[in-house]
């Protein structure tokens, strides 16, 4: 059975400083018709920065839409489509902890949520070589954590660590790491 969609038309709703917000109208895999609400963001990405220590670098920052504080790895949305992921993460890294990162792996992209978004995060891991002064963006406030590998294991599967990048990013991490080893 084909499962694609086809969109017949697109309307924006909403165009902000983050998202856009369309209503489409699609051709279901059966010919009928249906509406999809769809929020477009420029994408993402996350680091799993890792110390001499084995540690990972988290930043604790208040999350708006749950009205939390959230223990996260760094991340941000991609600002300039001129540039690559790997470029974003790492003024990301730079800007959130202050931590310059070499040896830069791939952990591949995330879906944040396939059901009505098109972001996508790119993950990756590198290891920390130095730290310079937190280049934060004025508007925002983060604390920095230092958390062993294992810990972070530990706390993600005790749902301690309720963000979806993080999660697969520290287990993608563990993962190869620990393959790594094995391999030596």
């Amino acid at each position: 059975m084909r499962l694609e969609e086809k969109t017949l038309s697109s309307e924006t709703f909403y165009e902000g400083r983050i998202v856009t917000l369309t209503l489409d109208d699609v051709e279901l895999p059966n010919g009928d018709k249906a509406k999809r609400e769809v929020i477009k963001h420029p994408a993402g990405v996350c680091i799993a920065a890792i110390t001499s220590e084995n540690e990972l670098l988290f930043v604790r920052q208040y999350r708006y839409p749950f009205h939390e504080v959230v223990l996260e790895l760094p991340a941000g949305k991609i600002d300039d489509p001129k540039t690559t992921p790997l470029e974003n993460g790492k003024r990301e890294l730079l800007e959130e902890t202050g931590a310059v990162g070499f040896n830069y792996v791939p952990l591949g992209a995330f879906y944040v949520s396939p059901g009505f978004t098109d972001e996508v995060d790119y993950l990756y891991m590198c290891r920390v070589d130095h730290f310079e002064q937190q280049q934060l963006d004025e508007d925002e406030f983060v604390n920095v954590e230092r958390i062993p590998l294992d810990k972070a294991v530990e706390m993600v599967l005790n749902n301690l660590i309720p963000d979806g990048k993080t999660q697969a990013a520290v287990l993608k991490t563990a993962m190869l790491l620990k393959a790594a080893n094995c391999s030596n």
